[in-house]
């Protein structure tokens, strides 16, 4: 009995020790930019290192998804974003990770919804990209866009010209044709040709009054003028033009976006690395398909990052030259 309790009394201690030598690691900092029409706050995570190091760029999904990968709309937190920070800085990697504006603490930046664009989305992007970029602790800069996140990243890295670009879930097809196979043979006949008509119309860069109230959340007046700035990018197109190392991340467990998005980026851009993660889902984590936590792992800050994404990236990042070879 005394050996037992003395050996989990061991494993304690050597488990406090490990957390205290992790959190030594790095030291988070917060920051602010002032884009001109608002003011959006970030978190700066550094590495315990000496001289210039690289530097990630992390760019938040879709909807009310804050830095840290939290959705507002979901219980509980799964704080993908900030487990993949956390990674980052163990390999000597600093980052900054942001609200975007409209959401979190960047709330106020917004202003009225009728007025976003999805370019300021990106102009922000590349606001934060040169902000890292004129800092002297930071080396070469890699912009890293999950979900929505990853068109804004490479609109982004067209602008800035960063040193690598990382897609984590980002979509292939435009925003019209992935909802219009998220609709598919969801909607009854009516409500689907309804659909068809209001994407139709926002595709062609003209808004409309007539939007039935089952489809009103998608496509209120609010909302529109959005969807149209949106609706006319293709990150096919926009990937394939990106002149610097490119990795494509997918999970085949990911409810959301498919493999075959995944695919569709890499047949657009085929000198990019293009790595699909078995049990990996949306937020990054490992989530049988067959099991019933795909969507409670959205809300669980317990379950940890796919490790086979952490060492992928890591090994990208290494091709890349942005770190060195572990020794």
């Amino acid at each position: 009995m005394k050996s037992g309790f003395a050996k989990w009394l061991l494993g304690m201690v050597l488990c406090g020790l490990a957390a205290l030598a992790s959190a030594a690691e790095f030291q988070e900092q917060a920051v602010t930019l002032d884009t001109g029409t608002g003011t959006l706050f970030g978190s700066l995570l550094l590495p315990a290192m000496q001289g210039k190091v690289p530097v990630a760029l992390i760019i938040a999904g879709s909807g009310p998804t804050d830095r840290n990968g939290n959705n507002r709309l979901i219980p509980g937190s799964n704080d993908s974003l900030k487990m993949l920070a956390q990674t980052l800085a163990g390999d000597g990697v600093a980052s900054l990770r942001y609200d975007k504006r409209g959401i979190a603490a960047s709330a106020a930046a917004m202003g009225k919804e009728s007025d976003l664009r999805f370019d300021m989305y990106v102009n922000d992007a590349a606001a934060w990209v040169e902000k890292l970029r004129a800092d002297p602790r930071f080396g070469q800069i890699v912009v890293i866009g999950h979900s929505e996140g990853s068109l804004i990243g490479m609109l982004a890295a067209q602008k800035t010209k960063p040193a690598a670009y990382v897609s984590l879930a980002g979509a292939g097809d435009s925003a019209p044709v992935v909802l219009r196979k998220q609709l598919a043979g969801k909607l009854p006949p009516a409500l689907a040709s309804e659909n068809e008509r209001i994407l139709t119309s926002l595709e062609h860069g003209q808004s409309t009054d007539a939007v039935p109230p089952e489809l009103a959340r998608l496509y209120h007046q609010g909302v529109q003028p959005y969807l149209v700035s949106w609706f006319r990018y293709s990150p096919a197109q926009t990937v394939k033009s990106l002149d610097m190392p490119v990795l494509i991340v997918q999970g085949d467990t990911d409810i959301q976006v498919g493999v075959d998005q995944a695919q569709a980026l890499k047949a657009a851009k085929p000198d990019a690395t293009l790595a699909i993660i078995p049990g990996m889902n949306h937020v990054l984590k490992m989530v049988a398909a067959d099991s019933k936590m795909p969507l409670a792992s959205y809300g669980d800050p317990t379950l940890p990052l796919a490790p086979q994404l952490l060492t992928t990236l890591k090994d990208f990042l290494v091709s890349a030259h942005i770190i060195a070879p572990a020794r």
